[in-house]
């Protein structure tokens, strides 16, 4: 278990159509293999990598990670999170490796496009969580072998790295609280 990471089943994938995508432009180069925590819920997060490689379509954008859908909860500094919709230029988030380090990066800018969308749902136990990311082959996440995989290639029964969290926050903060959410 790296940075309390850990190994999911992706248990379906579907496409849902069009939405607002966002992109996160950082102020500084980003490894291959490093990312941020986003999802759909506050029961878990996938490890969504930078741009850091050419593809098909897109050329290598080593500061940016396509974040996709604006609703995710992002994980930020000291495990507070915010949806996306509310970053901005400056705020810092923390950015995540394979090897278990973490590190604090601003946004240099934020960008929301029109793209398709893909729901990705994955279990670690009992527990579902998901991510609604791009359509797209410039999408990574990680797998436990800390190989980059292509979201748009993910297939059921696979493995990739997510962090369980528990759903129940003020503002970003942890509160307790009953809440139902998925």
């Amino acid at each position: 278990m790296v940075n309390n990471l850990q190994e999911a089943e992706v248990v379906r994938l579907e496409s849902i159509g069009e939405g607002s995508r966002v992109c996160l432009d950082l102020v500084d180069h980003l490894a291959p293999t490093e990312g941020i925590l986003l999802g759909n819920t506050g029961h878990g997060y996938f490890l969504v990598l930078a741009e850091n490689r050419t593809t098909d379509t897109y050329p290598a954008r080593p500061f940016r990670i396509n974040s996709g859908a604006i609703h995710h909860y992002v994980l930020k500094e000291d495990e507070k999170t915010a949806y996306l919709a509310e970053l901005k230029p400056g705020d810092v988030i923390t950015v995540y490796n394979e090897e278990g380090k973490m590190r604090k990066i601003a946004i240099g800018r934020v960008k929301i496009e029109k793209r398709p969308l893909m729901r990705v749902v994955a279990k670690v136990g009992d527990t579902e969580i998901s991510v609604t990311l791009q359509e797209a082959d410039s999408v990574h996440v990680l797998t436990p072998e800390h190989k980059e995989k292509p979201a748009i290639t993910l297939q059921e029964g696979e493995r990739i790295l997510v962090k369980l969290d528990q759903p129940g926050r003020h503002l970003g903060e942890k509160i307790e609280e009953e809440i139902i959410e998925f």
